[in-house]
């Protein structure tokens, strides 16, 4: 037998996906669905729980729990994409936003994650991803200019990767990848809409050449709302 908090979960669920509860509505109060279910008040909590950890709604303080589900981008955790490539594949045009462009000695931490010398600078690329009416992806790039000498405006607005590969003749050839989930940075509150959202999906990569050359490390901070990571697995079959 279900148990009553998934069954209300299930319940909620097949009413966003049908439409019939649409995303930013609120959902009635907790008093209100306690009533509809005919059920106590600690089981509606785990059910809005579940919803909530799920990517259905998002509870907000002083409002109540507000539906969030819409439609998601589906983020390829394997495979080097860049934004543009991804954005091809979307049902409406997203915008790019470069809020800042420099060429400068790095910090410490960047410095770290580059493995780079004192002599060394870096181009820091920082991009606001704009779409749904919202803006919902912060992109942090920081690329060792021994390597890409030079940048524009336009060329970050356009595709840094194709700049790269078809104008510097660079050979992208692959990263590794980190996957957090952190709370937003004051940062983050500042340049992308998070009202009510609590949490940032991070993906850290460290890319490479073909000849193992570390040349980019990138933050890519998402609201989680948006999008779906998703990944193929071949299992491996052993003898053993």
């Amino acid at each position: 037998m279900t148990n009553k908090y998934l069954a209300i979960h299930n319940d909620i669920v097949r009413q966003i996906e049908a439409g019939d509860i649409t995303p930013h509505s609120l959902l009635p109060s907790e008093h209100e669905l306690k009533e509809r279910y005919d059920t106590s008040r600690e089981t509606i909590r785990k059910a809005l729980t579940l919803l909530a950890q799920n990517g259905y709604i998002q509870k907000v303080q002083g409002k109540g729990s507000i539906v969030i589900r819409s439609s998601k981008v589906d983020f390829p955790v394997s495979g080097l994409v860049s934004f543009k490539e991804l954005a091809g594949r979307m049902g409406e045009k997203p915008r790019t936003l470069v809020h800042e462009l420099s060429l400068a000695k790095p910090d410490a931490y960047v410095k770290q994650q580059l493995n780079l010398s004192g002599k060394d600078e870096v181009w820091k690329v920082v991009r606001i991803r704009e779409f749904g009416g919202g803006k919902v992806l912060l992109d942090k790039d920081y690329l060792n200019a021994r390597f890409v000498p030079s940048l524009t405006r336009e060329i970050c607005q356009n595709s840094i990767y194709e700049y790269l590969e078809h104008e510097l003749g660079l050979k992208i050839s692959f990263a590794k990848k980190e996957i957090v989930v952190e709370e937003p940075t004051e940062e983050d509150k500042q340049l992308l809409d998070l009202e009510g959202f609590h949490n940032m999906v991070v993906i850290r990569n460290y890319v490479y050449l073909e000849d193992a050359s570390l040349f980019q490390y990138t933050e890519s901070r998402h609201r989680p709302d948006k999008f779906r990571f998703v990944d193929f697995a071949r299992r491996i079959h052993s003898n053993g």
